[in-house]
């Protein structure tokens, strides 16, 4: 099996190598029929290693399955983590082990419950992807790159989630930060784009620093960077140093999981290609946070203090996210506070005390939010604009997508019997539970609840407004450039090609259905709840947009839609506390060093060419000087010779 694990790491990024180095081989020429030529081999080569990839990983999760048999109803039916909750343990095969003098490096793989199903998810995500972006970005003279920086990132994913050392782990990590920069800012000729993928990777890496310390801690405090030896060790640490590790690492999952307060790159990552979107949000990078906390949940649950503030940064993060999605405009910046606002759960989950609820959740979400993004895409490309206010009445002239996207949202909602209803019950209990008992104290889980379900109304306000402004309604009617003469405009909507549909189609299937593995598991009186509390906020929304169907629900906000529309101005408190002082540090540091440092070596240089200039005269090649300038030499000596003789 860790052979398998392996190969499904090594085949993306191989395909990465080969893609950067291949695809215009072996002439290396340039536009036409020879970009044409690159994109085909580049799509060829991006596309076949990671659907090999998917199916080994689907094959481990199967194995993984079969080999230890689950407990009915559970929906994932063998353990996660090195030794999970039935105790049986994952399969670990270390490949080599590097010497540091102090704690010793395994490089080394693990399989288990957790990592199969994360995998499966990753690769099947990656895949429809990859597809998806033949049709998206199939005449982008830059695809080959594109591609390859996409298989890149899956195989960076990939390493993270069959890791069996916390370092071997961060190799992955990091990558995953590096791709995320060089895939936001595929288009960086727009400066607002660069910006962006710069944004992302600044704040990434503040909560890397952290997560790289926490690290560390936990690997001097066991002895070992192993995942099961530290976990394993969490019996003999202290408290303070449990609770000092996991709130370094709690950096590093706000970070990468765009948890508050290090969420403000998410939306701004909106900037790269639709389908890039996808991958961040539902199967990578994001989902790395909270895939960290799975992994070392025992270590977690070792640290009140650490579980406390992480429901906190949950609550606020999920309502404060949802109520910045139902303020905006751009459809995909919709959809990342949504992302913002599902991830927030997930976190609460896990502070609540249920691992289970955490991946359930975060399996299906990977799922729908990744239908969400590639149909959002596929709106775009028809409409030209991510503005839902260019949008409206597209159900007719797009219907693939609208059923889709349809299902999308239900299950975004948690209306049944899309996946999002079953996960996001077991969410909700588990945060329903820890108000009782559980590892949070009294305040932090009623915070915690109170917060989940007024998320909940804000979410199926949200998702009921874009799909509203996004189907149905009339299309607004927008002035068009004068057309050359003897021509016509034309505007034609239509569906997206046929490499981007299916990856659509088959993302509706698990987005659809995928919950149902949890259906002897739920608590009805809670879904129940949630159903009504989400049908509250799609009420809301639906009746205020049947007084005005070309107007905008979301004026419903009244005075705080502006506070909402610019995420409560975080961004703002930000530059103004952060960023601007930082700005003109870095301008005085400049100033300091081109003026005082640089200023000094000019100055000596400008000193040295002067003196030169003085010793320059006494060479000018006049023999009557030399000769003049030794006999003064001479009578110098001569007189002191007489007067201190």
């Amino acid at each position: 099996m860790i052979a398998v694990a392996a190969l499904v790491i090594l085949l993306p990024t191989v395909a990465a190598a080969a893609g950067l180095l291949g695809s215009r081989f072996p002439r290396g020429l340039r536009g036409g029929a020879a970009d044409v030529a690159a994109n085909r081999r580049a799509a060829w080569i991006a596309v076949v290693p990671t659907g090999i990839s998917t199916v080994l990983a689907v094959w481990l999760a199967y194995a993984g399955w079969s080999g230890t048999g689950g407990g009915p109803g559970e929906p994932f039916p063998f353990p996660a983590g090195p030794s999970g909750p039935s105790g049986v343990g994952g399969v670990t095969g270390t490949l080599d082990v590097i010497d540091t003098g102090s704690v010793p490096i395994s490089v080394g793989l693990l399989v288990d419950g957790l990592s199969a199903s994360i995998a499966v998810l990753v690769t099947v995500v990656a895949l429809a992807v990859q597809i998806y972006s033949i049709g998206y970005l199939g005449d982008d003279r830059r695809y080959p790159s594109y591609s390859a920086f996409i298989s890149l990132f899956t195989g960076a994913m990939l390493l993270v989630v069959y890791a069996a050392d916390l370092l071997v782990l961060y190799v992955g990590w990091e990558i995953m930060g590096l791709c995320s920069y060089l895939l936001i800012g595929h288009w960086w000729e727009d400066r607002a784009n660069s910006r962006a993928a710069v944004k992302a990777f600044l704040v990434t890496r503040l909560g890397d620093v952290g997560f790289l310390f926490g690290i560390f801690v936990l690997g001097t405090a066991a002895g070992s960077f192993r995942v099961a030896d530290v976990i394993a060790g969490v019996s003999e640490m202290s408290t303070g140093t449990i609770v000092a590790a996991t709130m370094l690492l709690l950096a590093g999952v706000a970070g990468k999981s765009a948890q508050v307060p290090l969420h403000v790159w998410l939306p701004d990552a909106m900037a790269g290609p639709t389908p890039i979107s996808a991958l961040i949000h539902a199967a990578t990078m994001v989902a790395a946070g909270i895939f960290i906390v799975a992994r070392l949940y025992p270590v977690f649950l070792g640290a009140g203090p650490t579980l406390d503030v992480l429901a906190v940064l949950a609550a606020l993060g999920m309502l404060g996210a949802a109520l910045a999605a139902l303020a905006q405009d751009d459809l995909k910046r919709v959809l990342a506070y949504s992302t913002i606002s599902q991830l927030a759960y997930m976190a609460g989950a896990l502070a609540a005390g249920s691992e289970s609820a955490a991946i359930f959740h975060l399996v299906t979400h990977g799922a729908f939010k990744a239908l969400l993004f590639l149909c959002a895409g596929a709106v775009i490309h028809a409409v030209g604009s991510n503005l839902m206010s260019t949008m409206g009445g597209l159900r007719r002239a797009l219907p693939v997508t609208f059923v889709t996207m349809t299902i999308g949202f239900a299950a975004l909602m948690g209306l049944p019997p899309a996946s999002g209803f079953f996960s996001k019950d077991e969410v909700l209990v588990a945060m329903e539970r820890a108000l009782s008992a559980g590892p949070l104290t009294d305040a932090a889980a009623l915070l915690l609840y109170g917060c989940a379900l007024a998320t909940v109304a804000v979410t199926g306000a949200y998702a009921t407004r874009a799909w509203l402004r996004t189907f149905f309604g009339e299309r607004p009617v927008n002035a068009l450039p004068e057309p050359e003469p003897g021509t016509a405009h034309v505007v034609d909507v239509h569906e997206a090609p046929a490499t981007m549909r299916w990856p659509i189609v088959i993302l509706a299937v698990p987005a659809l259905l995928l919950g149902l593995v949890g259906i002897a598991e739920v608590h009805w009186g809670t879904a129940a709840l949630s159903v009504v509390v989400a049908l509250l906020g799609a009420g809301a929304v639906y009746a205020v947009w049947r007084s005005d169907p070309l107007g905008d629900p979301a004026r419903m906000l009244g005075p705080f839609r502006a506070p909402c529309e610019q995420a409560f101005y975080v961004d703002s408190v930000y530059a103004t506390l952060f960023v601007r002082p930082v700005l003109g540090l870095g301008r005085l540091v400049a100033r300091t060093d081109d003026r005082v440092v640089d200023g000094a070596v000019r100055g000596s240089g400008r000193a040295t060419v002067g003196l030169a200039g003085l010793v320059r005269l006494a060479q000018n090649g006049n023999a009557q000087l030399y000769v003049t300038g030794l006999l003064a030499g001479v009578l110098l000596i001569a007189v002191g010779a007489v007067i201190f003789g």
